[in-house]
């Protein structure tokens, strides 16, 4: 077999919003350099390396891919080692395999003490063959919980630039920020992340800013959502917030006002929806900061804060449900293309009763599905807050 390498370039990866030249290959990145220059912490340096929703995207009719890469995995101390992550090949925008890379660096973390120590290791090789003949429309979905450095694309005929779907040539840009969940938390693979499930159904093109842990109303992350082109923009604010206990009432509703003022100043007339949390009953009353529990012998978490310590302003996700929708009311006074949905919507109590958190904080594979598919139809669809038809009046 005669392999053509292909660089990887710009013109091939869709989602991420920089990459970084090394020398061996390229790491995609959400966050561009200068957004990350504004913060050092460790836990947002390692999710938006995480390259959840990006893929590799060319036309080409090979028979055989092959994509050599070095994968940056996690190892919790005291658990069993994760999966590898998955990478899921679409063709003509059907999942047709999926594969994992072996070797990689691996980080191994003290969620106790925060330490981390690392482990080098080699890169590997993805390898899909036996694909159908004929041109195609070929995704590489990377995988949404472990970093990949892209070293070498090979394969077996010419590889095209795809046709652009953004903007005037088809496809709308839904620009979503949130918080692990929206990252893909426990989701099996990288097409199985809500924001994916949601995006395939309705038909949009995903850029997905959701960062594990990280979604704190940082205000670099809404001038990048406003410098981001995009045609729809949702933002999921709230559990991180609980999570670590970041900030009182009053400091959360100025600042979700000042968060989505910057994302007005690159998108004055786009359709924008801001979502509040799922049910998530260890936090429904009961404030932060979030404690990881090993009681059950497997990792779990529980609130840590004390429910008389929101009448001095703590917050809880109904707290901050009752703030987000006052909020969205308010600006829609002078700002007809705001929107509010509450998360409950999306995953609430009787959803809970069937699918609990495994974790008491994330949801699982199959979970990921409903809320997906539940995003879909109450904001993507052509009449809802973030349709395609409310999109284009809006222009």
């Amino acid at each position: 077999m005669t392999w053509i390498a292909t660089p990887i370039t710009r013109d091939i990866v869709r989602g991420a919003l920089e990459l970084e030249t090394t020398g061996d290959g390229v790491l995609p990145h959400r966050l561009p350099a200068w957004a990350r220059a504004q913060c050092a912490d460790p836990q947002l340096a390692m999710v938006e390396s995480q390259p959840s929703g990006v893929r590799l995207a060319f036309r080409t009719d090979a028979t055989a891919i092959e994509l050599d890469a070095l994968a940056t995995r996690r190892i919790y101390t005291g658990m069993p080692p994760r999966l590898a992550g998955v990478y899921d090949l679409r063709i003509d925008g059907r999942l047709a395999a999926q594969a994992s890379l072996g070797g990689g660096t691996i980080l191994h973390i003290d969620m106790a003490t925060g330490a981390i120590t690392t482990e080098a290791g080699p890169p590997g090789t993805l390898r899909f063959g036996d694909l159908p003949k004929g041109m195609k429309e070929i995704e590489i979905w990377l995988p949404h919980n472990e970093a990949a450095k892209l070293l070498a694309l090979r394969t077996d005929a010419l590889v095209q630039v795809p046709i652009p779907t953004g903007g005037d040539h088809g496809l709308k840009t839904w620009l979503h920020h949130g918080s692990s969940i929206s990252h893909g938390s426990d989701a099996a693979s990288p097409t199985g992340i809500w924001p994916a499930i949601a995006a395939t159904l309705a038909r949009v093109e995903l850029v997905n800013l959701g960062f594990g842990g990280a979604a704190l109303l940082d205000p670099f992350v809404a001038r990048v959502m406003r410098d981001t082109p995009a045609d729809l923009i949702s933002v999921k604010i709230g559990i991180n917030l609980v999570n670590t206990d970041l900030m009182r009432l009053r400091a959360f509703g100025p600042a979700v006002h000042g968060f989505l003022d910057t994302i007005r100043e690159g998108h004055p007339v786009a359709p924008l929806l801001v979502v509040s949390p799922i049910l998530c009953p260890i936090h429904e009353d009961t404030p932060g900061p979030t404690a990881p529990d090993f009681a059950a012998g497997r990792l779990q978490f529980r609130a840590a804060g004390d429910s008389a310590e929101v009448a001095q302003g703590k917050l809880t996700l109904g707290v901050i449900r009752d703030a987000l929708a006052h909020i969205v009311k308010q600006r829609a006074t002078t700002d007809p293309n705001i929107h509010y949905l509450d998360g409950r919507d999306l995953y609430g109590e009787a959803d809970h009763a069937e699918l609990p958190l495994p974790d008491r904080l994330h949801p699982d594979a199959v979970t990921h599905r409903l809320i997906g598919e539940r995003f879909a139809a109450l904001a993507l669809a052509p009449v809802g807050p973030l349709g395609l038809r409310r999109a284009i009046a809006d222009r």
